[in-house]
């Protein structure tokens, strides 16, 4: 950054561009900064890019087997989750003002707005507009919002390990509503988020799933209870405490699962969910809560052996 600086005026220059003119005005820059980069542009540059851009290269994963995966999904969904076709953007700030994610990892567009890197912070947006709405007509409405989307997103970070891609698809699904006291809301709706998981990775074919739970604060205990006993007797999944974990602490509230997927011998992380505050700081009413949970749409597709004229086809939507 200080060699860029230097080259280009100073911390004046950054402080100007940063504070000192308006969105539009920025927007307006931006706009005609890359216009003239963009002209200066050969077909060859442009395909040279094209073969070294990690961003734009096309998946690994054919689109029969996203397809494939995309529909065990959701099929298993119930069927009072409404699915949404998302924006591919999103407000600037989407991913970082209520969740604890750097701001480099997201890629910004010179719009003001933010390339989609997870489903469930647009899903959580719509949510908080929906729960506003109901609160407007009634200040105790606790009717939940459950919405569902299949996304491609774009992560800037870089990747090392083998699969790991800059951009894949994301099957998440949220629940939004209010707490009505005694954690009925975490109780129900953790239940039936995992209820689904289960339910998807054996249409899939998956023989063995782990449940992967930790509790981010002892007042959860209560929920995580209500949870084993619910699935209790679940074939082909094991429920395991998972005290030790250490990614999504700060992103969690109370209580999060990893959910890992056995087929073929290999076992693979599939799913991460688990409850946050968004809503409530979206809407600015303490009492609303949120649950959310993301599903590696690719990395499901490639533990599965590809289709075959004798495999059944999975089955569409049913509750």
């Amino acid at each position: 950054m200080r060699r860029v600086l230097a080259k280009a005026g100073g911390l004046e220059l950054l402080d100007l561009l940063a504070n000192g003119l308006t969105g539009t005005d920025l927007t307006t820059l931006l706009l005609e900064v890359f216009r003239r980069r963009a002209d200066r542009l050969t077909p060859a540059e442009v395909m040279r890019r094209y073969r070294t851009d990690r961003f734009v290269t096309p998946a690994p994963t054919g689109f029969a087997q996203i397809r494939r995966a995309e529909d065990f999904l959701l099929s298993a969904l119930p069927d009072d989750f409404q699915m949404l076709t998302l924006a591919p953007l999103v407000p600037l700030a989407a991913h970082t003002a209520v969740a604890t994610v750097d701001p480099r990892k997201v890629v910004a567009t010179i719009r003001g707005s933010e390339v989609a890197a997870d489903p469930t912070n647009a899903l959580a947006l719509e949510a908080a507009h929906r729960r506003s709405q109901a609160l407007a007509a009634d200040p105790r409405s606790a009717v939940p919002v459950r919405m569902a989307a299949s996304q491609r997103v774009v992560r800037a970070q870089h990747f090392d390990a083998p699969g790991m891609l800059a951009h894949f698809q994301l099957f998440a699904l949220v629940t939004a509503g209010r707490d009505t006291g005694s954690r009925t809301f975490e109780q129900q709706h953790l239940v039936e988020h995992l209820q689904f998981a289960v339910r998807a990775m054996a249409r899939a074919g998956v023989r063995r799933t782990e449940i992967r739970i930790t509790c981010l604060d002892e007042s959860a205990a209560p929920i995580l209870a209500r949870t084993r006993t619910e699935l209790a007797g679940t074939p082909g999944i094991d429920i395991i405490d998972d005290p030790d974990r250490v990614t999504g602490r700060g992103y969690y509230t109370d209580l999060c699962y990893k959910i890992y997927a056995t087929i073929h011998g290999q076992q693979l992380e599939i799913a991460d969910g688990g409850f946050v505050d968004w809503t409530q700081r979206l809407t600015g009413n303490r009492k609303e809560r949120l649950l959310i949970g993301g599903f590696g749409v690719d990395r499901l597709a490639t533990m599965l052996t590809p289709p075959t004229d004798t495999e059944p086809s999975p089955p569409r939507q049913t509750s």
